[in-house]
């Protein structure tokens, strides 16, 4: 899945580490929550009718990858990698990772979990959806930062500042989610802090979307009344 707007536009004058980034990978693995990846990608895909953006999608194998678990009766939707862990460009600027089910997978996620941790000094920005924060946990890139997940599911690494009240949470390049649809909310907060408060607010008027925007109001939090 590649996402590139016209070839005339070109990237903001600005310095290349203040300029926003243009190149995205999504990692998958079997088990994947569907909406932490469909949602993340079509804001992104979206914003790249206006902003030079592309998007690759990275796997153990190129075999289709699927969001069904090992649940019975569980049901789901495949989706194609561009590029496994050993072809992923080495230019990839921002790393997603959503969550699901196969999170629990611990051998079928070691891949992926490798993958992070060998990127992840290369990169500008790695996002996580979900219990996609527990990867990241494994993977080390989480120790001694500020995160969150899913409201069910809390407590995957010790040595990560859990932040139960949030929507999303941003500690530096590092921004992680809540559970599953807050993928979008953070999304939509990396997009207007990197590409305009403008931008965002056209691309959720395009998806008639009603934002989320503040990072601390969860609905869906411990202590909060349903």
């Amino acid at each position: 899945m590649t996402i590139i707007t016209s070839t005339a536009q070109q990237r903001p004058s600005s310095s290349a580490a203040a300029a926003p980034p243009v190149k995205y990978a999504v990692a998958l693995f079997n088990g994947f929550q569907l909406l932490d990846v469909a949602g993340p990608l079509d804001v992104l895909a979206v914003l790249a009718q206006d902003v030079p953006i592309e998007v690759v999608v990275v796997a153990r194998t190129l075999a289709p990858v699927t969001s069904r678990t090992a649940r019975p009766g569980s049901v789901g939707q495949e989706i194609v990698p561009t590029h496994t862990f050993d072809t992923a460009p080495d230019d990839v600027e921002v790393l997603v990772i959503p969550g699901g089910g196969g999170t629990r997978d611990l051998d079928g996620t070691q891949p992926l979990v490798d993958y992070a941790a060998r990127v992840f000094p290369k990169l500008r920005y790695f996002l996580t959806v979900c219990t996609g924060a527990a990867l990241a946990a494994r993977a080390g890139v989480l120790d001694g930062r500020r995160a969150t997940t899913n409201k069910l599911a809390f407590d995957w690494g010790p040595k990560v500042q859990w932040v139960r009240h949030a929507r999303w949470v941003s500690d530096g390049n590092i921004w992680t989610s809540s559970g599953i649809s807050a993928g979008i909310d953070m999304t939509f907060g990396f997009v207007a802090a990197h590409y305009g408060e403008e931008a965002a607010a056209k691309v959720a008027h395009r998806q008639e979307y009603i934002r989320n925007t503040d990072p601390n109001n969860d609905p869906f939090a411990p202590d909060s009344t349903p």
